[in-house]
C-alpha cells in the first residue's frame, strides 16, 4: 500500500512530496503542459508535458523559479503575473513570447488560476498551450488541419453544422466527409448530451477547460469518450469554432475501473470483519483504522489517527507493538503474532492474533506497517471450555474417565519407574437409583452434585474423578493399604450424613472397591477391573462397607464377561426361548397370557432371568432381544384359534434407543396380530427419565390400536401423577403387596389402588398370586384379573394349547401339565 492509497485528509502542513507525486501521476496523462508553483513562484509539481516542453527533468525543475531558466526581465513578467493570480484570485490567460531551450522563440497561452488546500497554503495552477507553429503557418492552416493525426473540425458557431472535417476524423469515426458535412455537431452527440453541451458551447470552452469528457457516437453506432480542444476562429467569414479531439476511451475506461477498484477496495476493507489498521514506519503513528478495528478498540477513528500506541495503550503493551513493527519492517515476509493482548475501552482485555507485513509508498521512500489483527479471545476461552468438558463430568465438574485412565497411565509409570505402590479406589453410591426413581431425575442430580462435593473435599490431594455411575479415586501417596483404608473409612462417613435437597431430606450410602498396584494389578485395565470387582464384592455384602480384592473376586468378574460374551451370541444360536404364563378373571377364565424369555446355556443349563436379564439391559443387548420376545409372541398369538390376549414386558432401555413405535408396527403387520391383543407392559422407570418423550412414545404406540399396561404399581413416589399424565388401560399390583396381605398397610394400598383404577376405568392385575385366601381377598376388593403360580406358573406354549385353541399336547406333555397343577 502507497501513501497515495491513504485520504487526503491525513496530510498536514504544506504540499508534501508524496502528494506532488500523487497529482504529477494523474497529471502526466494530460497531453499539454501543466505546473504548480508554491507562493514563492517555485515550481512544485510538473507534468511529463511540461518537463519535455522546459526541456529538463523532473527533478531539475523542482523547486526552481523562472529566474533560473528564462531572463530576469520576463521572469519578472512572470513573478507579477503569478502574485497576482494569488492575490485576486482571478484566472490570468496570456499569450507571451519564450526562447526555449533549444534558443527556439515560442509563441504561448499561458492560463493561470488559484488553487488553495485546506490548510490555507495557496498555489498557481498553470497550462501552457505552443501556439507557435500556429502563428509561423497561419497560412498553411489547412494543410495542418488536414494532415493532423488528431481528429479535427470546424463547426459554425450559429447552426452548429460542419464546416470541415480532416481525414483522421474521417477514419477515427467512420463517417465519410460528406455525412459529417451534412450533419450538425450535436448528431454525433447522444440525445441525453445535447442539452448540456448547448450550456457550454455559448461560452466558446473546450472540455479541456473542465477537464470533463463527453460522448460521441460513431458511425457505427458505438460511442467513445473524447476530450475536445475548441478555439474560436473565422471560417471563410463567419464566426466558428475549431476543434481538436482527443479519444479517451480506453483511458477512461482504465479510470473508471481503478476508482471502482478502489471503491471496492476500501468497502471491503470497511467490511472485513477483523481489525486491519496500517501505521508509518518513522514514527508509527496509525494512518488507518478499519470499522472493525474501531469497535473493537472502542477508539473512535478521529481519536486514533496520527496517534502512536504509546497515546492509546499501557506502556507494556505500546512497547510490546512498537518492537512487533518493527520485526515486521525488518522482515521481507508476514509476522505472526499468535498472541498478543490488548486493552480495549469496553470489552476489557482482549486476545488477538496479529499478522503484520512492511508496504512500501509508490515512490519506495516510505514505508508503512500493515496489519489483521483478529479477535480470538471467545475461540481461545470455546476452546479451553471444550478442552475442559472433553476430560471433565459435565454434572459435577469432576474428571472424566479420560482424564482418569491419563492420570493412572502417568501414575503407573512413576510408580514403577520408583519401584513404588498406590491404591484404585471404585465408589456406587447405594440408594441412588431409589433416589431417582421416587424423586426424579432432578433431585438425583443434585445428590450426586454434593456427593462429589464431599467425596472432593474429603479425597484432599488424592485425584478423583466420576466415571459413569461411580466414582474412582487414584491414592498415589503414603503407605498402603493402611493409607487407603483411613481413606475409605473418611469417605464413608461423609456420604452417611443426611442429605438435603430442596426439602427431601435423603440418605445414600457408599460401597467401595480397592486394587493395588502391583499386588493386585500392573497394568491400567486390570487395576480397574479389580477395583471393580471389590465393588461388586461390597455391594453384595450389604453396601456402606468397603472391600479388598482378592483373587476370587477375579475368577467371578470373569466368569460375568464371560457369560456376557455368550449371551451375545444366544439369539443367533437358538438358546433363548419363551415360556407363557398365563393371567385370568376372578371367575378362573384364562384372559392372556405373559410372554417370558428364557435362556438355556449350551453348558450351564437353564441361566435365571434375574441374572441375565440385567446383564442384558446393561450391555445394551435388551434391545435386540426385547425386539425378538415381540416378533416371537406375536407370530405365536396370531395362530391361536382362542383370540386372548399376549403381554410383552418393554425394557426401559428400548425407549431411550431407535423408532420403537416403527418397530411394533412392523412387527404387527408381519404376524397379522390383531394390535388390539398385544398388551406392552412398562414400569414406571420408564416414565423417569424424560416424561414428556415416553409420553409422546406410548400415545404413538396407542394409536396403534395395542394396550398399555403399568407394571409393578405402587412401588413408586410419583405413581398417581404418571396415571394423570397417560390414560393406561391396565395397572398391575406388585406381588411384594400381594405376598403381604396380613400386613395392614399392603392391605391397604391394594384397595387404594383397586378403587383408583375403578374410579379411572382402568383394569386391575394382582401379579403374585400364590394361595387361595389372596385370592379371596382381591375378589372381595373387586380386583379384575390375577396372574400367580395359583393360576399357573410358565411354561412353553404346548402346556397351555387347549386353552389358546391349538391342538392337543401328546399324553407325556399332558401329564407334566397335570403334575404341575
Amino acid at each position: 500500500m502507497s501513501c497515495s492509497d491513504f485520504p487526503v485528509e491525513l496530510v498536514t502542513g504544506s504540499f508534501s512530496k508524496d502528494d506532488a507525486d500523487a497529482v504529477r501521476l494523474v497529471l502526466d496523462a494530460v497531453p499539454h503542459p501543466i505546473f504548480l508553483k508554491d507562493d514563492q513562484s517555485r515550481f512544485v509539481v510538473l507534468n511529463r508535458s511540461m518537463c519535455d516542453f522546459m526541456g529538463h527533468s523532473y527533478d531539475d525543475l523542482a523547486g526552481k523559479t523562472d529566474y533560473d531558466f528564462v531572463p530576469k526581465e520576463q521572469a519578472d513578467v512572470f513573478r507579477q503575473v503569478d502574485r497576482l493570480v494569488l492575490e485576486t484570485g482571478e484566472v490570468n490567460e496570456n499569450e507571451e513570447l519564450i526562447q526555449g531551450p533549444d534558443g527556439e522563440i515560442r509563441t504561448l497561452v499561458t492560463r493561470k488560476a488559484r488553487a488553495s488546500l485546506p490548510n490555507g497554503a495557496r498555489f498557481v495552477v498553470g497550462c501552457i498551450s505552443d501556439i507557435t507553429k500556429l502563428k509561423q503557418h497561419e497560412a498553411s492552416l489547412q494543410l495542418l488541419f488536414e494532415e493532423n493525426p488528431i481528429p479535427m473540425w470546424v463547426f459554425d458557431r450559429a447552426s452548429l453544422r460542419f464546416l470541415a472535417v480532416n481525414q483522421a476524423a474521417v477514419e477515427h469515426y467512420g463517417y465519410t466527409r460528406e455525412e459529417f458535412l451534412s450533419k450538425s455537431i450535436l448528431e454525433i452527440r447522444p440525445a441525453e448530451d445535447r442539452e448540456a453541451f448547448l450550456q457550454v458551447i455559448g461560452t466558446g470552452e473546450g472540455s479541456y477547460r473542465t477537464g470533463s469528457t463527453w460522448r460521441h457516437i460513431k458511425a457505427d453506432g458505438s460511442p467513445i469518450d473524447i476530450v475536445a480542444y475548441s478555439k474560436g476562429i473565422e471560417y471563410d467569414g463567419r464566426p466558428a469554432f475549431m476543434v481538436a479531439v482527443v479519444d479517451v476511451t480506453e483511458r477512461k475506461r482504465a479510470e473508471d475501473d481503478l476508482r471502482r477498484t478502489r471503491e471496492f477496495l476500501d468497502t471491503v476493507i470497511e467490511n472485513i470483519p477483523v481489525m486491519l489498521f496500517a501505521k508509518e514506519a518513522r514514527e508509527h503513528r496509525y494512518v488507518l483504522m478499519n470499522r472493525a478495528g474501531e469497535e473493537l478498540l472502542g477508539i473512535p477513528r478521529e481519536e486514533l489517527i496520527g496517534k502512536t500506541d504509546s497515546d492509546l495503550f499501557p506502556p507494556e503493551e505500546a512497547e510490546s507493538f512498537v518492537v512487533r513493527d518493527q520485526q515486521a519492517l525488518r522482515s521481507d515476509s508476514i509476522q505472526i503474532a499468535e498472541e498478543e493482548q490488548i486493552q480495549t475501552r469496553d470489552k476489557g482485555k482482549r486476545d488477538l492474533v496479529t499478522r503484520r507485513l512492511a508496504v512500501e509508498s509508490h515512490d519506495g521512500k516510505s514505508k508503512y506497517v500493515l496489519a489483521v489483527a483478529e479477535d480470538v479471545t471467545e475461540r481461545k476461552r470455546d476452546a479451553a471450555r471444550i478442552a475442559h468438558l472433553a476430560t471433565h463430568d459435565g454434572l459435577t465438574d469432576l474428571p472424566n474417565r479420560t482424564a482418569l485412565v491419563e492420570r493412572l497411565e502417568f501414575t503407573l509409570e512413576r510408580a514403577t519407574s520408583g519401584r513404588e505402590s498406590f491404591a484404585v479406589m471404585r465408589m456406587n453410591v447405594d440408594g441412588f437409583k431409589e433416589v431417582n426413581d421416587v424423586c426424579g431425575p432432578e433431585v438425583a442430580d443434585a445428590v450426586l452434585r454434593q456427593v462429589a462435593a464431599r467425596l472432593t473435599a474429603s479425597a484432599g490431594k488424592h485425584f478423583l474423578a466420576r466415571t459413569g455411575d461411580e466414582f474412582t479415586a487414584i491414592i498415589a501417596d503414603g503407605p498402603h493399604p493402611e493409607t487407603a483404608i483411613a481413606l475409605a473409612d473418611r469417605l464413608l462417613a461423609t456420604i452417611a450424613d443426611v442429605f438435603d435437597i430442596d426439602g427431601h431430606q435423603l440418605h445414600v450410602g457408599l460401597s467401595i472397591g480397592i486394587a493395588f498396584f502391583p499386588d493386585d494389578a500392573i497394568d491400567v485395565t486390570s487395576l480397574l477391573s479389580n477395583a471393580h470387582a471389590a465393588l461388586d464384592r461390597a455391594r453384595a455384602d450389604g453396601h456402606g462397607v468397603f472391600r479388598m480384592f482378592e483373587a476370587d473376586m477375579d475368577r467371578k468378574l470373569r466368569e460375568r464377561r464371560a457369560l456376557e460374551k455368550d449371551l451375545r451370541s444366544a439369539l443367533a444360536n437358538g438358546e433363548l426361548f419363551l415360556h407363557f404364563q398365563p393371567q385370568a378373571n376372578v371367575a378362573g377364565q384364562i384372559v392372556g397370557f405373559e410372554a417370558l424369555v428364557r435362556w438355556s446355556h449350551k453348558e450351564r443349563g437353564m441361566i435365571p432371568p434375574a441374572e441375565f436379564i440385567p446383564m442384558a439391559e446393561d450391555s445394551g443387548l435388551i434391545v435386540p432381544i426385547g425386539e425378538w420376545v415381540l416378533r416371537e409372541a406375536c407370530r405365536e398369538a396370531a395362530s391361536w384359534s382362542n383370540t386372548i390376549n399376549i403381554a410383552v414386558n418393554l425394557s426401559p432401555v428400548q425407549f431411550r434407543q431407535g423408532d420403537l413405535p416403527g418397530m411394533v408396527h412392523s412387527i404387527l403387520l408381519q404376524s397379522a396380530l390383531d394390535p388390539t391383543r398385544l398388551e406392552l407392559e412398562i414400569t414406571e422407570s420408564v416414565l423417569f427419565d424424560d416424561l414428556s418423550r415416553a409420553s409422546s412414545i406410548l400415545r404413538r404406540l396407542k394409536s396403534l390400536g395395542v394396550k398399555i399396561a403399568l407394571d409393578d404399581f405402587g412401588t413408586g413416589y410419583s405413581s398417581l401423577s404418571y396415571l394423570q399424565s397417560f390414560p393406561f388401560d391396565k395397572i398391575k399390583i406388585d406381588k411384594s403387596f400381594v405376598w403381604m396381605l396380613e400386613n395392614p398397610q399392603s392391605a391397604a394400598i391394594i384397595r387404594a389402588i383397586v378403587g383408583l383404577g375403578r374410579d379411572l376405568s382402568m383394569h386391575i392385575v394382582a401379579e403374585g398370586v400364590e394361595t387361595i385366601d389372596q385370592l379371596s381377598f382381591l375378589t372381595k376388593e373387586g380386583c379384575t384379573a390375577l396372574q400367580g403360580y395359583l393360576i399357573g406358573r410358565p411354561h412353553p406354549i404346548e402346556l397351555y394349547a387347549k386353552e389358546v385353541g391349538k391342538r392337543e399336547p401328546t399324553s407325556s406333555v399332558a401329564s407334566r401339565r397335570r403334575g404341575r397343577e
